[in-house]
């Protein structure tokens, strides 16, 4: 990709007459999903027909790696008023549909969402001198469109992205994401369905780490409230040095009183991860995970990937008590709205009233199980346990190099395989783990240094004979070794 200023591709700002699509010639020239989002830009920005834009060389739906057909690029005078300062303002176009045609995406009518249903922006501080904006925000975006294309996870208002790195390669101390609604941009109706803007907001490490014992939309609530921080329109400061919680040390009681009272809406991870079933004889060499039919190993069955990818996929919510996967759930604009809050959790779907094993694969209750984790995933056991089982909740690992998932489930959880009475149960390569509140109590106790994983050496386990439970967490290369 390069930054350049329209030129055969249609034009970023569209005609400087009409603002709708009720422009005459507009719909036969350009294509109406484009011509959608162009109003919207118009609208905010009518002194700026033609910004300068970044665009895909070689289009995704000719074969180029680039999802994004554009990055349009705005320069945005803020509000003195409201303390916004002025900042770079970019649009993406491709995660919608812009065309119609099912080159790229499927065309499933008007009044659905158009495409993926969202499009992303991003609200970058203008530095002092600066003339033209940089474009490293526009490659960042196509990373997150390449993942929407290729997981089909769409993200939501108040969801999480782990980046581990600065966002524009430099030495900041801002390395991940969360997404929010555009506070300017307002949803499209276009003629191929509803497209919302989902703006990326860059945080630090301990923000991160925060949304994640808490919530996403708490945080952007914090974030709001302080100025050098993102202020009312959340504008990302790739100088900023200090967290929310150094600037206002105060903040962190709320996040505390916040996971005390809510929990924490992060309901599954991708993860390095892997467990044994130790109940087994020694000398039975099968894999604990696997059941072999001639050479047919066993994998998760269709309804099982999905339970967990909706796990997943929803990730943060923004409501305290969410049911993943989803009952009865309307997403309206980007939001997912749940059913009246409940005590009791859920692991049914929609498409699945119960888990229905494939023939060939039986639930089997387990004696004894050994689970294994990287430093990474490790440090969320206390998250998942305080924030999620003792707020009668679930919380899911899906490793990252196979098909192993590992699920902890409370006593409340409904549609569990897991009871109280065979706490451990495997389906297939999906172990469930059910923990009583007493034993989650006690494990935290055992737990505690995991809050400071970098106070310890890897490996580390801890045992609970009395339970037959054992944890390890292991280096990362364990993990990329196959036979771990």
């Amino acid at each position: 990709m390069e930054g350049v200023r329209p030129g055969g591709g249609p034009p970023a700002g569209g005609p400087s007459s009409g603002s709708g699509s009720g422009s005459s010639s507009f719909p036969s020239l350009f294509p109406p999903g484009l011509h959608g989002i162009y109003g919207e830009c118009r609208r905010l920005y009518p002194d700026q027909p033609n910004p300068l834009q970044v665009t895909a060389i070689l289009k995704y739906w000719l074969g180029g790696p680039d999802p994004l057909d554009y990055v349009s690029m705005y320069r945005n005078l803020g509000n003195p008023v409201l303390n916004v300062p002025e900042h770079w303002h970019y649009v993406s176009f491709g995660l919608s549909d812009l065309y119609g045609d099912n080159r790229v995406h499927e065309f499933t009518g008007t009044d659905g969402p158009s495409g993926f249903g969202f499009e992303l922006t991003f609200r970058l501080k203008r530095e002092t001198g600066e003339s033209a904006p940089p474009t490293w925000p526009a490659e960042l975006m196509q990373g997150l469109a390449r993942y929407v294309f290729q997981s089909e996870n769409t993200f939501c208002s108040g969801d999480h992205v782990s980046w581990h790195s600065p966002l524009d390669n430099s030495e900041s101390r801002i390395q991940h994401m969360l997404l929010t609604e555009d506070p300017q941009m307002q949803p499209v109706q276009t003629p191929f369905g509803i497209v919302t803007f989902l703006q990326i907001v860059g945080v630090c490490t301990e923000e991160l780490h925060a949304a994640q014992q808490w919530n996403g939309q708490g945080i952007l609530e914090l974030l709001r409230t302080v100025p050098v921080a993102g202020g009312p329109w959340l504008i990302t400061d790739m100088r900023r040095g200090e967290t929310i919680f150094e600037i206002d040390p105060h903040l962190q009681e709320r996040v505390d009183k916040g996971i005390e009272t809510d929990g924490s809406n992060l309901s599954g991870v991708s993860a390095k991860c892997a467990w044994d079933d130790l109940s087994r004889p020694p000398e039975d060499d099968e894999d604990s995970r696997s059941i072999c039919i001639g050479t047919q190993p066993r994998r998760l069955s269709g309804k099982d990937t999905e339970q967990i990818r909706e796990t997943l996929r929803r990730g943060l919510e923004i409501n305290s008590k969410p049911v993943l996967p989803p009952i009865n759930t309307q997403r309206q604009n980007g939001l997912n709205h749940d059913r009246a809050p409940s005590r009791k959790d859920s692991l049914e779907s929609e498409s699945s009233a119960a888990i229905i094993p494939h023939e060939l694969i039986r639930t089997r209750q387990l004696e004894s199980v050994h689970l294994k984790f990287n430093q990474e995933s490790g440090a969320l056991i206390p998250l998942c346990l305080r924030g999620r089982l003792l707020h009668g909740r679930h919380f899911t690992y899906k490793s990252i190099t196979g098909d192993t998932a590992i699920t902890f489930v409370s006593t409340g959880v409904e549609g569990a395989f897991a009871t109280e009475e065979h706490p451990y149960a495997a389906h297939g390569p999906w172990l469930q783990i059910l923990l009583t509140e007493e034993f989650v109590e006690r494990m935290l106790e055992d737990l505690e240094d995991l809050n400071s994983p970098e106070e310890f050496k890897l490996p580390k386990e801890y045992s609970w004979p009395e339970k037959k439970l054992k944890v390890s967490i292991l280096p990362d290369a364990v993990f990329d070794n196959p036979l771990h």
